[in-house]
């Protein structure tokens, strides 16, 4: 099914019963095991009789003119044209009968393609170009979009640009006391320079971020903005609005907390104060103020932590006043909330894949998303993020990272990387932590993006076959396969149409070679099991001409993560 136009929609099912059609397959049926389907050749000119009243004028008086001239020829010519795969295709287009069944009308919204497919690579404007002492600028980030753009990505998210208070700032790896360089957290947002709507000097100007959005736009990238609604204790709110927080029995307004931890460089809001209808309002004011800079694509920090009615009343909103917007929810929360956002009207969501890690769970789980959820949550498969170094890459050196990779890139249509995920950084902060040691949320990051062992290559290479495969770009056809080994994962994904079907083959192991047999469904690969076939390998170069549902693969994840393959009958 597709729409003309983006914005609201409805649409409605009717059923009826194809006599002919139904007709026709039991006919094929009788044919193919060897009944003698004449004597129902009555039938079907009766039922093509009747199916031709419900067809436009000019193509009934074709048909009719054709019948004539077929009832007139033996029986077996009579036969072929009524089975025809052109008739069967005309009449397939008629008007409904009378009578047929209609479902009620169900309302959709059309979102742009972007909420449904892209690659995402996330960076720190304050680390492009930084000596480590001094801040980054957008003017530095703009030289770094070509590079990215070359790794064929669709959207660059930048986590807040927005003034950082002094008050209660963290130092490097999350002290609790900075000292005089350091540049606190992005998220501690606001001071004396302003609020939300403003952008930390040290980065440039609200026109050099304008510049930034349109060298991105000529290198067909889209920059995502941080949304997050919290507040530094030096944002101009705490002191214009402070019954927008919530307080102590004492008067004093109540810090972020996690319990043990506790984070006084942030103040939550109170969704549910005494003034919450002009606090949700200047909340959309904030979304409104970066759409008329030219964003279009938003990634909600912690949306799990505010009201669901807040959500709702501000998707509804956007939707009506900005159509083009897209939402991801990074809502690492319960299954029950995540899935809510997504039915409210958020486009992506952030998810589990991050701990995903074996093949049964691997399977269970992209199952799940690819099903169930699969008309109102769509996923968006980040590898890493700031705030998740998984134990997976902190052990598995560049191949694990490499298989991660090849994983988020054709499970899902969306997925995304952390800068310094190409450089496979995975130092920890300290044993058992998913932290980075030295961790960018709380200093500046120079990096060395020219090394000689970069994953951009591979990168790359993984992005351009996702741009040339539509298969890889939607989420529905996804199908697994079995393999006797527990550390390959097989799966393939294809069109509706079946023109494009890939074949992914994942070692899941980053220590060892794996050799196995997969066991294939040549039927969900639009394959004649009769008949040899060709895998081509998109990533290599390499071709394998097959027969039959069984094959053997070997993997070393120091020379690839595993295979994509094209499928050729």
């Amino acid at each position: 099914m597709s729409f003309a136009r983006m914005g609201r929609s409805e649409f409605l099912v009717e059923a009826w019963e194809d006599e002919f059609g139904t007709w026709r397959d039991d006919v094929l049926r009788r044919i193919e095991v060897g009944v003698d389907p004449l004597p129902e050749l009555g039938s079907g000119w009766a039922l093509l009789e009747r199916g031709l009243r419900r067809l436009p004028a000019a193509r009934r008086f074709r048909l009719v003119e054709d019948g004539r001239r077929q009832r007139q020829a033996d029986l077996n010519q009579q036969l072929s044209f009524l089975i025809g795969d052109r008739l069967a295709e005309w009449l397939g287009g008629a008007t409904p009968p009378p009578g047929a069944s209609r479902s009620q009308v169900i309302p959709v919204w059309v979102e742009r393609e972007r909420a449904l497919h892209g690659a995402w690579y996330e960076l720190f404007p304050r680390s492009q170009g930084t000596d480590g002492t001094h801040s980054g600028t957008f003017a530095a980030t703009c030289e770094q979009l070509p590079e990215i753009a070359e790794m064929g990505f669709d959207v660059v998210y930048l986590p807040p640009i927005h003034p950082i208070g002094r008050t209660g700032r963290r130092g490097r790896n999350n002290s609790p006391a900075a000292g005089p360089l350091d540049p606190g957290s992005p998220w501690a947002i606001g001071s004396e320079e302003g609020g939300h709507t403003a952008v930390n000097p040290e980065l440039g100007t609200t026109e050099d971020f304008r510049n930034l959005l349109a060298v991105a736009d000529s290198l067909g990238l889209e920059i995502a903005l941080d949304y997050a609604l919290q507040c530094s204790p030096d944002h101009p709110w705490v002191t214009e609005h402070p019954e927008w927080f919530a307080h102590r029995p004492d008067g004093t307004i109540r810090a972020a907390e996690n319990p043990p931890k506790r984070y006084d460089d942030i103040f939550p809001l109170d969704f549910s104060c005494r003034n919450w209808r002009q606090l949700w309002e200047a909340c959309y004011q904030i979304l409104e103020h970066w759409t008329n800079q030219g964003v279009r694509i938003f990634r909600v920090d912690n949306p799990h932590t505010k009201p669901v009615p807040f959500w709702d009343w501000v998707v509804r909103r956007l939707r009506l006043e900005h159509p083009e917007v897209v939402l991801l929810a990074e809502a690492f929360t319960r299954p029950a909330m995540m899935r809510e956002l997504g039915r409210l009207g958020f486009s992506q969501s952030y998810t589990y894949f991050t701990w995903r890690t074996t093949k049964q769970e691997l399977t269970a789980y992209l199952t799940e998303l690819t099903t169930e959820t699969v008309d109102y949550l769509r996923p968006n498969l980040f590898v890493n993020t700031p705030d998740i170094l998984t134990e997976e890459l902190q052990r598995g050196g560049p191949p694990a990272f490499r298989y991660r990779l090849l994983l988020a890139a054709t499970l899902g249509a969306s997925y995304g990387v952390y800068s310094g995920f190409e450089l496979a950084e995975a130092e920890a902060v300290h044993p058992g932590s998913e932290e980075y040691l030295d961790s960018e949320k709380y200093q500046l990051r120079p990096r060395d993006f020219r090394a000689p062992d970069s994953l951009r290559p591979l990168i790359g290479r993984v992005n351009q076959i996702r741009r040339q495969h539509p298969s890889l770009r939607q989420l529905r056809r996804l199908d697994f396969h079995w393999s006797d080994d527990e550390r390959i994962i097989c799966y393939s994904k294809s069109t509706d149409d079946m023109a494009d079907v890939t074949l992914t083959v994942v070692n899941l192991d980053p220590w060892a070679v794996r050799e196995t047999t997969i066991h294939l469904d040549l039927g969900r690969l639009g394959v004649d099991e009769s008949r040899p076939f060709t895998v081509s390998d998109l990533l290599s170069g390499e071709e394998y001409h097959w027969q039959g549902p069984h094959n053997f693969v070997r993997l070393d994840p120091e020379r690839s993560p595993g295979h994509i393959f094209l499928v050729r009958q």
